[in-house]
Protein backbone atom coordinates (compact mmCIF):
# COMPACT_ATOMS: atom_id res chain seq x y z
CA UNK A 1 0.00 0.00 0.00
CA UNK A 2 1.36 3.40 -1.33
CA UNK A 3 1.77 6.01 1.46
CA UNK A 4 -0.41 8.97 1.47
CA UNK A 5 2.09 12.29 3.10
CA UNK A 6 -0.50 14.78 4.31
CA UNK A 7 0.09 18.78 5.69
CA UNK A 8 -0.63 18.61 8.89
CA UNK A 9 -3.65 20.21 10.38
CA UNK A 10 -3.32 23.19 12.65
CA UNK A 11 -6.85 23.65 14.24
CA UNK A 12 -6.07 22.28 17.73
CA UNK A 13 -3.00 23.19 18.18
CA UNK A 14 -1.91 25.94 20.47
CA UNK A 15 1.19 28.56 18.92
CA UNK A 16 3.29 31.32 21.19
CA UNK A 17 5.37 33.20 18.61
CA UNK A 18 7.87 35.83 18.29
CA UNK A 19 9.22 35.63 14.82
CA UNK A 20 11.42 33.95 13.90
CA UNK A 21 11.07 31.61 16.39
CA UNK A 22 7.68 29.44 17.01
CA UNK A 23 6.39 27.38 19.20
CA UNK A 24 2.90 24.49 18.06
CA UNK A 25 1.89 22.19 21.24
CA UNK A 26 -1.38 20.73 22.64
CA UNK A 27 -3.86 21.98 24.90
CA UNK A 28 -2.11 20.60 27.45
CA UNK A 29 1.55 22.74 26.99
CA UNK A 30 3.05 19.14 25.51
CA UNK A 31 4.80 18.95 22.12
CA UNK A 32 4.92 15.83 20.33
CA UNK A 33 1.86 14.62 19.98
CA UNK A 34 0.65 15.93 16.51
CA UNK A 35 2.56 16.30 13.23
CA UNK A 36 2.83 20.05 13.60
CA UNK A 37 3.89 20.35 16.83
CA UNK A 38 7.71 21.51 17.56
CA UNK A 39 9.46 24.21 18.43
CA UNK A 40 10.95 26.45 15.27
CA UNK A 41 13.62 28.98 14.25
CA UNK A 42 13.11 29.72 10.92
CA UNK A 43 12.92 27.13 8.39
CA UNK A 44 13.60 24.44 10.97
CA UNK A 45 12.08 22.48 13.58
CA UNK A 46 14.43 22.22 16.33
CA UNK A 47 12.96 20.76 18.55
CA UNK A 48 10.02 17.82 17.85
CA UNK A 49 9.10 16.72 21.26
CA UNK A 50 9.14 18.08 24.57
CA UNK A 51 7.10 16.04 27.43
CA UNK A 52 6.32 16.93 30.82
CA UNK A 53 6.20 14.16 33.70
CA UNK A 54 5.49 14.07 37.55
CA UNK A 55 6.58 11.19 39.86
CA UNK A 56 3.15 9.63 40.93
CA UNK A 57 0.68 12.10 39.41
CA UNK A 58 -0.11 12.31 35.36
CA UNK A 59 -1.03 15.47 34.41
CA UNK A 60 -4.99 16.62 33.51
CA UNK A 61 -4.80 19.55 31.61
CA UNK A 62 -7.53 21.79 32.43
CA UNK A 63 -6.95 24.86 29.87
CA UNK A 64 -4.46 26.97 28.32
CA UNK A 65 -4.36 31.30 29.07
CA UNK A 66 -2.83 32.87 26.17
CA UNK A 67 -0.88 36.76 27.34
CA UNK A 68 -0.24 37.90 23.73
CA UNK A 69 1.18 36.38 20.98
CA UNK A 70 4.38 35.24 22.90
CA UNK A 71 3.09 33.97 26.04
CA UNK A 72 1.16 31.21 27.01
CA UNK A 73 0.47 29.85 30.31
CA UNK A 74 -1.11 26.12 31.39
CA UNK A 75 -2.79 24.90 33.67
CA UNK A 76 -2.74 21.33 34.93
CA UNK A 77 -4.24 19.56 38.16
CA UNK A 78 -1.70 17.22 40.00
CA UNK A 79 -3.98 14.88 41.91
CA UNK A 80 -1.52 12.07 41.99
CA UNK A 81 0.05 13.72 44.93
CA UNK A 82 -3.15 15.91 46.06
CA UNK A 83 -5.48 14.55 48.92
CA UNK A 84 -8.45 12.53 48.85
CA UNK A 85 -10.63 15.69 48.61
CA UNK A 86 -13.02 16.34 46.12
CA UNK A 87 -11.46 19.69 45.41
CA UNK A 88 -8.05 19.88 43.84
CA UNK A 89 -5.53 21.38 45.74
CA UNK A 90 -2.25 21.02 43.66
CA UNK A 91 -2.02 22.28 40.24
CA UNK A 92 1.03 22.96 37.99
CA UNK A 93 1.60 26.03 35.72
CA UNK A 94 3.50 25.91 32.59
CA UNK A 95 4.39 29.33 31.50
CA UNK A 96 5.68 29.37 28.24
CA UNK A 97 7.71 32.45 26.90
CA UNK A 98 8.95 32.44 23.27
CA UNK A 99 11.59 35.04 21.77
CA UNK A 100 12.95 35.68 18.94
CA UNK A 101 16.14 32.47 19.03
CA UNK A 102 14.60 30.70 22.42
CA UNK A 103 11.99 29.64 24.43
CA UNK A 104 11.49 29.48 28.28
CA UNK A 105 9.12 27.36 30.10
CA UNK A 106 8.98 28.06 34.00
CA UNK A 107 7.21 25.07 35.96
CA UNK A 108 5.58 25.31 38.73
CA UNK A 109 3.93 23.13 41.43
CA UNK A 110 0.91 25.28 43.22
CA UNK A 111 -0.18 23.41 47.08
CA UNK A 112 -2.94 24.70 49.38
CA UNK A 113 -2.29 21.40 51.17
CA UNK A 114 -1.09 21.51 54.86
CA UNK A 115 2.07 20.11 54.63
CA UNK A 116 5.10 19.44 52.58
CA UNK A 117 4.87 17.69 49.41
CA UNK A 118 7.41 16.34 47.12
CA UNK A 119 7.87 15.07 43.80
CA UNK A 120 9.79 14.51 40.49
CA UNK A 121 9.64 17.05 37.71
CA UNK A 122 10.96 15.48 34.20
CA UNK A 123 11.21 17.12 31.04
CA UNK A 124 11.79 14.99 28.16
CA UNK A 125 13.57 16.81 24.89
CA UNK A 126 14.15 15.23 21.24
CA UNK A 127 16.19 17.53 19.03
CA UNK A 128 14.73 17.20 15.74
CA UNK A 129 16.83 19.78 13.03
CA UNK A 130 13.78 18.57 9.98
CA UNK A 131 13.37 21.70 7.45
CA UNK A 132 10.32 23.05 7.19
CA UNK A 133 8.80 21.77 4.04
CA UNK A 134 10.11 18.67 5.34
CA UNK A 135 7.43 18.97 8.06
CA UNK A 136 4.91 20.83 6.04
CA UNK A 137 4.63 17.89 3.49
CA UNK A 138 4.26 15.44 6.24
CA UNK A 139 7.14 12.87 5.57
CA UNK A 140 9.99 14.91 8.44
CA UNK A 141 11.68 12.27 9.55
CA UNK A 142 14.50 14.26 11.67
CA UNK A 143 18.25 15.16 11.32
CA UNK A 144 21.12 13.20 13.05
CA UNK A 145 21.91 15.33 15.52
CA UNK A 146 25.10 15.52 18.15
CA UNK A 147 26.63 16.89 21.32
CA UNK A 148 29.24 19.78 20.38
CA UNK A 149 30.04 20.86 24.28
CA UNK A 150 27.04 22.53 25.93
CA UNK A 151 25.25 22.41 22.78
CA UNK A 152 23.34 20.46 20.17
CA UNK A 153 23.79 20.39 16.80
CA UNK A 154 23.09 19.19 13.53
CA UNK A 155 26.33 20.65 12.43
CA UNK A 156 25.09 23.89 11.27
CA UNK A 157 22.14 24.78 13.36
CA UNK A 158 22.46 24.34 16.87
CA UNK A 159 20.74 25.08 20.36
CA UNK A 160 21.94 25.49 23.98
CA UNK A 161 20.25 24.06 26.76
CA UNK A 162 19.59 25.76 30.57
CA UNK A 163 18.08 23.98 33.58
CA UNK A 164 19.41 25.57 36.27
CA UNK A 165 19.33 22.75 39.01
CA UNK A 166 18.54 19.88 36.93
CA UNK A 167 20.15 16.47 36.16
CA UNK A 168 20.64 16.16 32.64
CA UNK A 169 21.21 12.88 30.71
CA UNK A 170 20.90 11.57 27.35
CA UNK A 171 18.40 8.23 26.95
CA UNK A 172 18.48 7.57 23.18
CA UNK A 173 16.89 10.33 21.16
CA UNK A 174 16.21 11.87 23.75
CA UNK A 175 17.46 14.79 26.57
CA UNK A 176 16.21 14.06 29.75
CA UNK A 177 15.94 17.20 32.29
CA UNK A 178 15.35 15.94 36.17
CA UNK A 179 14.74 18.05 38.87
CA UNK A 180 13.45 17.38 42.85
CA UNK A 181 10.90 19.40 44.34
CA UNK A 182 9.72 20.13 47.61
CA UNK A 183 6.76 22.32 48.14
CA UNK A 184 5.69 23.76 51.48
CA UNK A 185 2.45 24.07 53.30
CA UNK A 186 -0.25 26.36 51.03
CA UNK A 187 3.62 27.28 48.94
CA UNK A 188 4.20 26.90 45.22
CA UNK A 189 8.06 25.82 43.71
CA UNK A 190 9.41 26.65 40.56
CA UNK A 191 11.59 25.05 38.05
CA UNK A 192 12.90 26.41 34.84
CA UNK A 193 14.51 25.50 32.02
CA UNK A 194 14.93 27.53 28.19
CA UNK A 195 16.84 27.12 24.88
CA UNK A 196 18.71 29.46 22.75
CA UNK A 197 19.01 28.31 19.51
CA UNK A 198 21.77 29.94 16.41
CA UNK A 199 21.35 29.25 13.23
CA UNK A 200 23.99 30.65 10.74
CA UNK A 201 22.32 30.31 7.68
CA UNK A 202 19.43 32.49 8.47
CA UNK A 203 18.10 35.30 5.88
CA UNK A 204 15.76 37.18 8.00
CA UNK A 205 16.02 38.13 11.60
CA UNK A 206 13.88 39.53 14.34
CA UNK A 207 12.55 43.17 14.85
CA UNK A 208 15.33 45.10 17.36
CA UNK A 209 13.59 46.05 20.25
CA UNK A 210 13.67 49.75 19.49
CA UNK A 211 11.72 49.41 16.42
CA UNK A 212 8.33 50.72 15.42
CA UNK A 213 4.94 48.74 16.52
CA UNK A 214 1.95 48.71 15.46
CA UNK A 215 -0.42 51.32 16.45
CA UNK A 216 -3.97 50.52 16.27
CA UNK A 217 -7.41 52.92 16.60
CA UNK A 218 -8.56 53.70 19.97
CA UNK A 219 -12.11 52.67 20.91
CA UNK A 220 -14.32 52.28 23.81
CA UNK A 221 -16.22 49.19 23.19
CA UNK A 222 -14.28 46.57 25.87
CA UNK A 223 -14.70 43.71 23.47
CA UNK A 224 -13.28 45.36 19.77
CA UNK A 225 -10.61 46.83 22.48
CA UNK A 226 -9.68 42.95 23.15
CA UNK A 227 -9.94 41.97 19.59
CA UNK A 228 -7.69 45.16 18.17
CA UNK A 229 -5.07 44.23 21.52
CA UNK A 230 -4.49 41.16 20.83
CA UNK A 231 -4.48 41.89 16.75
CA UNK A 232 -1.42 44.53 16.96
CA UNK A 233 0.02 41.69 19.23
CA UNK A 234 -0.24 39.08 16.81
CA UNK A 235 1.47 41.56 14.40
CA UNK A 236 4.09 42.70 16.42
CA UNK A 237 5.28 39.35 16.68
CA UNK A 238 5.36 38.70 12.81
CA UNK A 239 7.70 41.60 12.51
CA UNK A 240 11.11 40.70 10.93
CA UNK A 241 13.84 42.54 9.10
CA UNK A 242 16.95 41.62 6.59
CA UNK A 243 20.05 41.53 8.21
CA UNK A 244 21.41 44.05 5.68
CA UNK A 245 19.28 46.71 6.99
CA UNK A 246 17.78 45.96 10.74
CA UNK A 247 15.82 49.13 10.79
CA UNK A 248 13.76 48.35 7.90
CA UNK A 249 10.75 45.86 9.93
CA UNK A 250 8.33 44.28 7.64
CA UNK A 251 5.85 41.51 8.66
CA UNK A 252 6.24 37.68 7.67
CA UNK A 253 3.59 36.14 5.83
CA UNK A 254 2.05 33.66 8.91
CA UNK A 255 2.90 31.06 10.71
CA UNK A 256 4.12 28.14 10.43
CA UNK A 257 4.69 27.61 7.06
CA UNK A 258 5.56 31.27 5.62
CA UNK A 259 7.10 32.94 8.57
CA UNK A 260 9.65 35.07 6.10
CA UNK A 261 9.41 37.69 3.60
CA UNK A 262 6.62 37.17 1.02
CA UNK A 263 6.38 40.31 -1.27
CA UNK A 264 2.61 39.88 -1.68
CA UNK A 265 1.91 39.32 1.97
CA UNK A 266 3.86 41.93 3.67
CA UNK A 267 2.93 44.22 1.46
CA UNK A 268 -0.78 43.64 1.84
CA UNK A 269 -0.74 43.63 5.77
CA UNK A 270 1.43 47.27 6.10
CA UNK A 271 -1.47 48.59 3.40
CA UNK A 272 -4.12 47.06 5.39
CA UNK A 273 -2.43 48.91 8.50
CA UNK A 274 -2.58 52.23 6.96
CA UNK A 275 -2.84 55.50 7.33
CA UNK A 276 -1.61 55.09 10.53
CA UNK A 277 1.19 52.68 10.39
CA UNK A 278 3.35 54.85 7.61
CA UNK A 279 6.86 54.16 9.05
CA UNK A 280 6.35 50.19 8.90
CA UNK A 281 4.88 50.89 4.95
CA UNK A 282 7.99 52.86 4.33
CA UNK A 283 10.15 50.34 5.85
CA UNK A 284 8.56 47.74 4.19
CA UNK A 285 9.25 49.32 0.98
CA UNK A 286 12.98 49.71 0.98
CA UNK A 287 13.18 46.33 2.21
CA UNK A 288 11.47 45.19 -1.26
CA UNK A 289 13.52 48.09 -2.98
CA UNK A 290 16.43 46.58 -2.23
CA UNK A 291 15.79 43.10 -3.59
CA UNK A 292 14.19 44.48 -6.95
CA UNK A 293 15.09 42.52 -9.50
CA UNK A 294 17.66 43.61 -12.13
CA UNK A 295 18.07 40.85 -14.76
CA UNK A 296 16.22 38.05 -16.42
CA UNK A 297 16.86 34.53 -15.14
CA UNK A 298 14.74 31.87 -15.36
CA UNK A 299 14.91 29.56 -12.64
CA UNK A 300 14.11 32.57 -10.10
CA UNK A 301 11.43 34.49 -12.70
CA UNK A 302 13.95 37.42 -11.98
CA UNK A 303 13.09 39.96 -14.31
CA UNK A 304 14.50 43.72 -14.24
CA UNK A 305 11.98 46.29 -12.58
CA UNK A 306 10.18 42.56 -11.05
CA UNK A 307 9.42 42.37 -7.20
CA UNK A 308 10.31 39.21 -5.11
CA UNK A 309 7.82 36.45 -4.10
CA UNK A 310 10.03 35.06 -1.05
CA UNK A 311 12.40 34.74 0.56
CA UNK A 312 14.42 31.52 2.49
CA UNK A 313 17.65 30.61 4.08
CA UNK A 314 18.29 27.57 0.71
CA UNK A 315 16.87 26.26 -2.22
CA UNK A 316 12.80 25.10 -1.29
CA UNK A 317 11.91 21.67 -2.71
CA UNK A 318 8.73 20.64 -2.01
CA UNK A 319 8.47 17.05 -1.33
CA UNK A 320 6.27 14.84 -3.50
CA UNK A 321 5.92 17.74 -6.04
CA UNK A 322 8.33 18.72 -9.00
CA UNK A 323 8.76 21.83 -7.68
CA UNK A 324 11.59 23.52 -6.13
CA UNK A 325 12.58 27.49 -5.60
CA UNK A 326 15.66 29.24 -5.28
CA UNK A 327 16.11 30.86 -2.18
CA UNK A 328 15.03 34.13 -3.74
CA UNK A 329 12.54 33.46 -5.67
CA UNK A 330 10.42 36.37 -8.19
CA UNK A 331 7.47 33.87 -8.72
CA UNK A 332 4.77 36.57 -8.21
CA UNK A 333 2.86 38.08 -10.87
CA UNK A 334 1.08 40.22 -8.30
CA UNK A 335 3.70 41.94 -6.18
CA UNK A 336 5.12 44.46 -8.21
CA UNK A 337 1.92 46.49 -8.79
CA UNK A 338 0.97 45.99 -5.38
CA UNK A 339 4.47 47.52 -4.45
CA UNK A 340 3.27 50.60 -6.73
CA UNK A 341 -0.07 50.97 -4.87
CA UNK A 342 1.85 51.03 -1.39
CA UNK A 343 4.00 53.81 -2.04
CA UNK A 344 0.93 55.63 -3.18
CA UNK A 345 -0.75 54.50 -0.15
CA UNK A 346 2.37 56.08 1.94
CA UNK A 347 2.45 59.35 0.04
CA UNK A 348 -1.16 59.88 0.56
CA UNK A 349 -0.94 59.05 4.28
CA UNK A 350 1.92 61.44 4.72
CA UNK A 351 5.10 59.77 4.11
CA UNK A 352 7.89 62.69 3.68
CA UNK A 353 8.85 63.53 0.17
CA UNK A 354 12.30 63.16 1.26
CA UNK A 355 11.62 59.71 1.54
CA UNK A 356 9.64 58.99 -1.21
CA UNK A 357 11.83 60.44 -3.69
CA UNK A 358 14.90 57.62 -3.64
CA UNK A 359 12.23 55.18 -4.64
CA UNK A 360 10.76 56.96 -7.55
CA UNK A 361 13.27 54.85 -9.44
CA UNK A 362 12.43 52.06 -8.01
CA UNK A 363 8.64 52.99 -8.70
CA UNK A 364 9.77 53.39 -12.30
CA UNK A 365 11.39 50.05 -13.21
CA UNK A 366 8.22 48.50 -11.11
CA UNK A 367 5.94 50.54 -14.00
CA UNK A 368 8.45 49.37 -16.71
CA UNK A 369 8.12 45.53 -16.02
CA UNK A 370 3.95 45.77 -15.72
CA UNK A 371 3.87 47.15 -19.29
CA UNK A 372 6.76 45.44 -20.32
CA UNK A 373 5.07 41.93 -19.24
CA UNK A 374 1.62 43.07 -20.47
CA UNK A 375 3.43 43.57 -24.10
CA UNK A 376 4.99 40.23 -24.65
CA UNK A 377 1.99 38.39 -23.53
CA UNK A 378 -0.32 36.99 -26.31
CA UNK A 379 -3.66 38.92 -25.10
CA UNK A 380 -1.61 42.31 -23.94
CA UNK A 381 -2.26 41.63 -20.54
CA UNK A 382 -0.54 41.29 -17.16
CA UNK A 383 0.37 37.38 -17.35
CA UNK A 384 2.09 34.85 -16.29
CA UNK A 385 3.74 31.48 -16.58
CA UNK A 386 6.64 29.33 -14.88
CA UNK A 387 9.35 28.76 -17.65
CA UNK A 388 11.72 27.24 -15.58
CA UNK A 389 9.87 23.73 -15.08
CA UNK A 390 10.40 23.64 -11.29
CA UNK A 391 8.12 26.59 -10.19
CA UNK A 392 4.79 27.75 -9.14
CA UNK A 393 2.13 26.79 -11.45
CA UNK A 394 -0.13 29.45 -10.02
CA UNK A 395 1.63 33.15 -9.26
CA UNK A 396 -1.08 35.38 -8.20
CA UNK A 397 -2.82 35.05 -4.41
CA UNK A 398 -4.28 31.55 -5.02
CA UNK A 399 -0.99 30.01 -6.11
CA UNK A 400 -1.50 26.43 -5.44
CA UNK A 401 -1.30 24.07 -8.53
CA UNK A 402 -5.23 23.29 -9.08
CA UNK A 403 -6.17 27.31 -7.91
CA UNK A 404 -7.43 28.52 -11.21
CA UNK A 405 -9.98 26.29 -12.44
CA UNK A 406 -12.78 26.33 -15.49
CA UNK A 407 -16.87 25.85 -14.36
CA UNK A 408 -16.49 21.99 -14.86
CA UNK A 409 -13.69 21.77 -12.48
CA UNK A 410 -10.79 21.49 -15.15
CA UNK A 411 -7.58 23.56 -14.93
CA UNK A 412 -7.00 26.40 -16.80
CA UNK A 413 -3.43 25.87 -18.85
CA UNK A 414 -1.37 28.93 -19.15
CA UNK A 415 -0.10 31.74 -19.47
CA UNK A 416 -2.42 33.08 -17.26
CA UNK A 417 -4.14 36.38 -17.03
CA UNK A 418 -5.84 37.04 -13.71
CA UNK A 419 -8.54 39.33 -13.51
CA UNK A 420 -7.28 40.97 -10.10
CA UNK A 421 -3.88 41.38 -11.20
CA UNK A 422 -4.87 43.62 -14.75
CA UNK A 423 -6.81 45.55 -11.69
CA UNK A 424 -3.68 46.09 -9.62
CA UNK A 425 -1.93 47.04 -12.70
CA UNK A 426 -4.64 49.20 -13.62
CA UNK A 427 -4.79 51.23 -9.57
CA UNK A 428 -0.77 51.25 -9.66
CA UNK A 429 -0.30 52.91 -13.09
CA UNK A 430 -2.84 55.79 -12.36
CA UNK A 431 -1.89 56.28 -8.50
CA UNK A 432 1.98 55.83 -9.84
CA UNK A 433 0.92 58.67 -12.36
CA UNK A 434 -0.85 60.82 -9.65
CA UNK A 435 2.38 60.79 -8.01
CA UNK A 436 4.61 62.08 -10.30
CA UNK A 437 2.19 64.23 -11.20
CA UNK A 438 2.71 65.69 -7.38
CA UNK A 439 5.76 65.56 -7.26
CA UNK A 440 6.97 67.78 -10.64
CA UNK A 441 8.31 64.79 -12.64
CA UNK A 442 7.08 63.40 -15.96
CA UNK A 443 5.62 60.78 -17.45
CA UNK A 444 2.12 60.54 -15.71
CA UNK A 445 0.19 61.16 -19.01
CA UNK A 446 1.76 58.26 -20.56
CA UNK A 447 0.90 55.77 -17.90
CA UNK A 448 -2.93 57.23 -17.57
CA UNK A 449 -3.48 56.50 -21.23
CA UNK A 450 -1.61 52.83 -20.72
CA UNK A 451 -4.34 52.69 -17.97
CA UNK A 452 -7.31 53.51 -19.90
CA UNK A 453 -6.48 51.06 -22.76
CA UNK A 454 -5.90 48.39 -20.16
CA UNK A 455 -9.51 49.01 -18.64
CA UNK A 456 -11.35 49.32 -21.91
CA UNK A 457 -10.00 46.14 -23.23
CA UNK A 458 -10.02 44.55 -19.78
CA UNK A 459 -14.32 45.48 -19.72
CA UNK A 460 -14.21 43.47 -23.56
CA UNK A 461 -12.13 40.94 -23.02
CA UNK A 462 -12.84 39.40 -18.90
CA UNK A 463 -16.95 40.02 -18.28
CA UNK A 464 -18.60 36.96 -18.90
CA UNK A 465 -22.23 35.72 -18.49
CA UNK A 466 -23.40 32.76 -16.46
CA UNK A 467 -26.42 31.41 -14.97
CA UNK A 468 -24.78 33.57 -11.62
CA UNK A 469 -24.89 36.44 -13.48
CA UNK A 470 -22.45 38.62 -15.02
CA UNK A 471 -19.05 39.46 -13.72
CA UNK A 472 -15.33 39.24 -14.76
CA UNK A 473 -13.82 35.96 -15.23
CA UNK A 474 -11.05 34.82 -12.84
CA UNK A 475 -8.67 34.41 -16.05
CA UNK A 476 -7.85 34.53 -19.08
CA UNK A 477 -6.43 31.46 -20.56
CA UNK A 478 -3.48 30.61 -22.95
CA UNK A 479 -5.48 30.84 -25.77
CA UNK A 480 -7.11 34.52 -23.89
CA UNK A 481 -10.57 32.58 -23.20
CA UNK A 482 -12.49 33.96 -20.45
CA UNK A 483 -11.89 31.21 -17.46
CA UNK A 484 -15.16 31.59 -16.04
CA UNK A 485 -15.77 30.48 -12.70
CA UNK A 486 -17.41 32.87 -9.99
CA UNK A 487 -14.77 33.17 -7.26
CA UNK A 488 -13.52 35.60 -4.74
CA UNK A 489 -10.91 37.07 -6.93
CA UNK A 490 -13.60 39.50 -8.29
CA UNK A 491 -13.68 41.26 -4.93
CA UNK A 492 -9.93 42.46 -4.98
CA UNK A 493 -11.10 44.63 -8.06
CA UNK A 494 -13.41 46.80 -6.07
CA UNK A 495 -11.60 49.81 -5.23
CA UNK A 496 -8.69 49.76 -7.53
CA UNK A 497 -10.68 51.85 -10.13
CA UNK A 498 -10.81 49.03 -13.05
CA UNK A 499 -14.70 48.89 -12.37
CA UNK A 500 -17.53 51.41 -12.72
CA UNK A 501 -19.69 52.32 -9.84
CA UNK A 502 -22.31 50.19 -10.95
CA UNK A 503 -20.05 46.96 -11.90
CA UNK A 504 -18.40 47.26 -8.23
CA UNK A 505 -22.15 46.79 -7.04
CA UNK A 506 -22.59 43.74 -8.95
CA UNK A 507 -19.62 42.17 -8.16
CA UNK A 508 -20.20 42.96 -4.37
CA UNK A 509 -24.12 41.42 -4.66
CA UNK A 510 -22.21 38.52 -5.91
CA UNK A 511 -19.89 38.06 -3.62
CA UNK A 512 -22.55 37.52 -0.89
CA UNK A 513 -25.04 35.92 -3.11
CA UNK A 514 -25.54 31.97 -1.78
CA UNK A 515 -23.46 30.57 -4.78
CA UNK A 516 -20.39 31.83 -2.99
CA UNK A 517 -21.67 31.18 0.52
CA UNK A 518 -18.96 28.17 0.99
Amino acid sequence: MTSIYRQPLLHDAVLALEAPTQVWSGEDGDIGAAPIHGVYHGDTRVLRRVELEFADSRVEGVGFVPDGADRVTFVGLLRGIDDDAPDPTVRMLRERLVRPGGMTERLVVESHLGHFISTTVTVRLTPDFSPMQEVKAGVAMGVEWKEDGDAITDGTRMFRLFAPGASVTREGPDLVLTWAVSVGPRSSAAVEWAVDITDPTMVVGPAPEDAPRVRVPATHEPRLARWLEQARSDLDALRLTLPVAPEDVFFAAGAPWFLTLFGRDSIWAARLLMPDNVDLAASTLRVLARLQGNKEDRDSSESPGKMPHELRSDTLRLPNEDVWLPALYYGSVDATPLWVCLLADAFDAGMPEEAIRPLLPVMRSALDWLRERSSRSSNGFVDYHDESGHGLRNQGWKDSGNSIQWRDGSQAQGPIALCEVQAYAYEAAVRGAALLDALGEDGGEELRRWAANLAERFRERFWVATPEGEYPAVALDFEGKAVDTLTSNIGHLIGTGILTPEEERRCADLLCAPSMAT
